[in-house]
């Protein structure tokens, strides 16, 4: 036997049987597994965007243009049909809606991937005269002047219900003379009501008499409004809710327990109990503790009573105008207040509209408080945290900044154009305010940490209206109504540019 050579195999084995043991070993140790841990990278910005349709002329088509909230740019253009006159977003904050010159509505996505081929048309009967547009989360309710005729000549007016996208009709149902918005929850809702100033029918393929004398002289009107309340399950009028004079705008409650319709010519605000389907009224009832419920279907926005030192509305300041004239208002859901906007008393007031646990009346439910602004405000904007409030004067070309707390003016910012138009959105370290004027093609956008004017973005034509998709960046749109100008809120031009005396050509026409 050779032991000089089987010593160094014995050496080799073993370094082999080792090398094994320890290949086996790594297998079943257990080896940690190391992940990652990214930094957590800056918040998302709001989703919000806000949609411009604007009109370069009565006849060629209208643009819509979808604006970027985070970087004040524009993220998408579309053509949409000729002259557009009125425009919405519909509950979702992602639909658009127009109605056009040309008798059609447009239908489009409020999306930064508009194209001209997501743009669906629909063209409306000979004899339809729509004026407003409602559009909750699915469907659209169009107010229309002359849904059915009667006779040859006169128009009785409709409000009538579309679905689908392009928009199909589906019914009309007959509500009160010259109807001027349909209203509802921003969801798919019990019950709507549609807002009529109650006046004559029109002639057939006119809108003579639509709103002018609102708009002239809402003192002199003498015909009460009303409100029809629209069944969505059976499209029927369920009930019909006497109003003020020169009805011209509606808003509901966050919890849609509540309808403010803003009398113009009457300077009230009437309630409306969607609970009961009636006027807020419920003498004789008591609360849980035994306490008597006040209702109050008629809310005052100024007073008639003149001193020497002037005039005082309610809660407000000595020596504003005597005349109210409410044109617009948002209902705020974090301080449960109504905020008008009164066009002829260069004011706002501060309604409280709050209920207790049983959806009654609070205590305070009622309670005003006048502030003066600018010359005749025709739409006021609440953040979402109810701290501040926006104005568009439409006279002075500016907009006033009221806090909310102490219900004073922190500023006048100077805008492009005579706004008509004032939205908001906020949901991160600041939010913002878009105005538009219909004299101008520049949206102003106004930042509100600060307070000061962040940029201008220039669209195509003049502006015809602005929305924003969520006014928190989170739950939807909740200012899905259309306003076309007429019918007694503001008309195209403030009164000191407008030709005298007031004609429906100045009142109805966009640029």
């Amino acid at each position: 036997m050779n032991f000089g050579q089987t010593r160094p195999r014995l050496v080799e084995a073993g370094a082999v049987l080792a090398a094994v043991a320890l290949v086996a070993g790594c297998g079943s140790a257990y080896r940690p597994v190391v992940t990652p841990i990214n930094p957590s990278g800056p918040p998302a910005q709001p989703s919000s965007m806000a949609v411009v349709v604007s009109a370069p002329s009565p006849t060629t088509a209208g643009i819509a243009t979808v604006i970027d909230y985070s970087g004040d740019t524009v993220m998408a253009t579309a053509p949409l049909g000729p002259g557009p006159v009125t425009f919405t977003l519909d509950g979702t904050g992602s639909g658009g809606y127009t109605l056009n010159s040309d008798g059609t509505l447009t239908n489009f996505p409020a999306s930064p991937s508009l194209q001209a081929k997501n743009v669906d048309y629909t063209t409306l009967a000979a004899t339809a005269q729509p004026v407003a547009l409602f559009s909750p989360t699915a469907g659209i309710w169009a107010a229309n002047l002359c849904g059915t005729l009667v006779g040859a000549s006169q128009c009785a007016s409709t409000v009538d219900n579309l679905t689908g996208s392009p928009a199909t009709f589906k019914v009309a149902i007959p509500v009160a003379p010259l109807p001027v918005t349909t209203i509802g929850p921003s969801s798919i809702a019990e019950r709507n009501y549609v807002i009529s100033q109650n006046n004559i029918n029109t002639p057939a393929g006119s809108l003579l008499s639509y709103g002018i004398d609102c708009n002239v002289s809402p003192s002199a009107v003498t015909q009460t409004g009303e409100a029809d309340a629209i069944e969505v399950s059976s499209h029927t009028v369920s009930a019909r809710i006497p109003l003020g004079r020169c009805p011209v705008y509606a808003v509901p409650s966050s919890d849609n327990k509540r309808t403010f319709v803003l009398n113009r010519a009457d300077d009230t605000v009437t309630v409306i109990n969607n609970q009961l389907n009636t006027l807020d009224a419920c003498s004789g009832l008591v609360n849980q503790n035994g306490q008597p419920i006040t209702c109050h279907p008629t809310l005052p926005l100024s007073t008639t009573a003149v001193t020497a030192t002037g005039v005082t509305p309610p809660n407000g300041t000595t020596g504003m105008p005597a005349t109210a004239g409410p044109v617009y208002a948002e209902y705020n859901a974090a301080t449960a207040q109504l905020i008008v906007a009164n066009y002829d008393g260069n004011s706002i007031t501060v309604i409280d509209a709050s209920l207790d646990e049983y959806g009654n009346d609070s205590a305070t439910f009622g309670t005003t408080f006048t502030i003066p602004v600018g010359n005749n405000p025709a739409s006021v904007t609440v953040l979402a945290d109810g701290s501040r409030a926006y104005t568009a004067n439409q006279s002075d070309s500016t907009v006033t900044i009221v806090n909310m707390s102490s219900h004073t003016v922190e500023k006048a910012l100077p805008v492009n154009g005579h706004p008509r138009t004032v939205v908001s959105t906020s949901n991160s370290l600041y939010g913002k305010v878009y105005v538009a004027s219909p004299d101008s093609p520049y949206v102003t956008i106004i930042r509100t940490d600060q307070d000061i004017v962040d940029t201008t973005v220039l669209v195509q034509g003049n502006i015809v209206d602005v929305r924003v998709s969520s006014q928190n960046g989170s739950s939807g749109n909740n200012n899905n109504v259309s306003r076309r100008p007429g019918a007694g809120q503001p008309c195209y031009l403030p009164p000191s540019l407008e030709p005298s005396p007031l004609t429906l050509t100045a009142c109805q026409t966009q640029p």
